[in-house]
């Protein structure tokens, strides 16, 4: 049986993946059986929660999974309690002119879908009696919610947690905890979020001092008793894999693959092998070279310089298919230039050159469709990005429309057995 719980906060910025890691850390230390999740299009905080729980973390996209899928990645075969984090503010998701589907996606689809309470994570940093007012409002906004308890975040002193717990007197929800503002705890960040996981060597002491503090300053008992139990779904069928034989790159510069898809795949009978690039490793001969996403534009002097990876990878397009996502699309393509204005040359596999010199932010749900390559007919995907495309030369290999089911430019580039996109596809539309 699983239970969940979802915390949720009326803004990003609230500290919701501090208090998650430090929950999931706490409980993990007092011997409960404990996941985490994660609402929508992130790689990185599901890594953190990996970290603290030691047990495998998947993302819950309710924007482009359908109910069985969002059912399906949360049971458990034994009695846990899946402590999902949300994303942005509780009702936030992706905009559409239908009134019905404006907001899609948000972190509240998933206690919609799987009938659980939230904990709401207010930022109180800056607050007072006004707390009330804004308690009261997510409260009251969508009956199909259930806010069952409310944990304070950042407080200034005792006096100032005195003050807040008087103004949400008159709210029908418990405080369950009030967490005093610290440096300690503060994780540093970067253009795409967080910093990753793998990058941080004091990962384990960090998580034990968030831990601390949040078990120190909140009720898990009263977490545990409140989450609810996930209904059961008929198993959903696994995505077939685009290839039986998958080496996928993996280290720093490239950490953004799904896990939920890399299950799909094994489950499917696919055998999937992992290299590092910024090893010099070059891919192993399979059918298929896989290169996710990540942050190749940081160590782009390194991957152009590692000669037997990028070798191996030309050598694996001559022969195999090589398929490469947002920061592996970059590397495939002839250049990359990087936030100091300096060229770094790629493999050349396909006529692209993008640019961080000058950022812009690509970001949204997107619906693509594609007639040729691995990934053929409609997917849903997310783009995430700032890189600059210079040059984009050959066949486009998607058709995009965003949230709104207004027409993109089509994205992506095709040539041969190469093929790649910004795109981060998440599941079959």
């Amino acid at each position: 049986m699983t239970r969940a719980v979802l915390i949720a906060a009326p803004s990003s910025g609230s500290g919701k993946t501090t208090l998650t890691l430090g929950i999931l850390r706490a409980l993990t230390q007092r011997g409960f059986a404990v996941r985490g999740a994660k609402s929508g299009p992130d790689y990185i905080d599901p890594r953190f929660h990996e970290a603290a729980c030691d047990q495998p973390c998947f993302n819950l996209d309710a924007w482009a999974m359908c109910p069985s899928r969002l059912k399906s990645l949360a049971q458990s075969d034994a009695d846990t309690t899946l402590i999902i984090e949300g994303a942005m503010g509780l009702f936030d998701g992706a905009p559409n002119l239908d009134p019905a589907l404006d907001g899609k996606g948000a972190s509240a689809d998933l206690a919609r879908v799987f009938d659980i309470p939230v904990i709401l994570v207010i930022d109180a940093s800056r607050m007072a009696q006004s707390i009330g007012a804004v308690v009261a409002g997510f409260v009251g906004h969508d009956p199909r919610i259930s806010i069952k308890g409310i944990i304070l975040n950042k407080v200034g002193s005792l006096r100032h947690r005195d003050m807040l717990v008087r103004a949400l007197a008159h709210v029908d929800v418990p405080v369950l905890g009030a967490v005093p503002r610290s440096a300690d705890i503060i994780h540093p960040d970067r253009h795409l979020g967080l910093v990753q996981a793998q990058e941080r060597h004091d990962l384990d002491a960090y998580l034990d001092t968030v831990a601390d503090s949040v078990a120190a300053h909140v009720d898990l008992n009263a977490i545990l008793a409140l989450a609810g139990n996930v209904a059961s779904a008929p198993k959903h069928t696994a995505l077939t894999p685009p290839a039986q034989t998958i080496a996928v790159a993996q280290d720093a510069a490239f950490a953004f693959a799904y896990p939920h898809l890399l299950a799909d795949w094994r489950n499917q009978g696919a055998e999937i092998s992992f290299f590092s690039p910024l090893a010099n490793q070059a891919p192993p001969a399979v059918e298929l070279t896989y290169l996710p996403g990540g942050y190749p534009e940081l160590y782009a002097g390194q991957l152009a310089s590692n000669h037997h990876f990028m070798q191996g990878l030309r050598e694996a397009a001559a022969r195999r298919a090589v398929y490469g996502e947002c920061g592996g699309y970059m590397v495939l393509g002839d250049g990359m230039i990087d936030a100091t204005g300096q060229r770094h040359k790629m493999a050349g596999l396909l006529g692209l050159e993008t640019s961080f010199a000058t950022r812009k932010l690509h970001l949204g749900y997107r619906a693509v469709h594609s007639d040729c390559g691995l990934f053929q007919g409609p997917w849903c995907a997310h783009e995430f990005h700032y890189a600059t495309t210079l040059k984009a030369t050959g066949t486009p290999l998607f058709k995009v429309k965003d949230a709104m089911d207004q027409d993109l430019p089509d994205t992506g580039l095709i040539n041969g057995s190469v093929s790649g996109s910004f795109m981060h596809l998440i599941d079959r539309a």
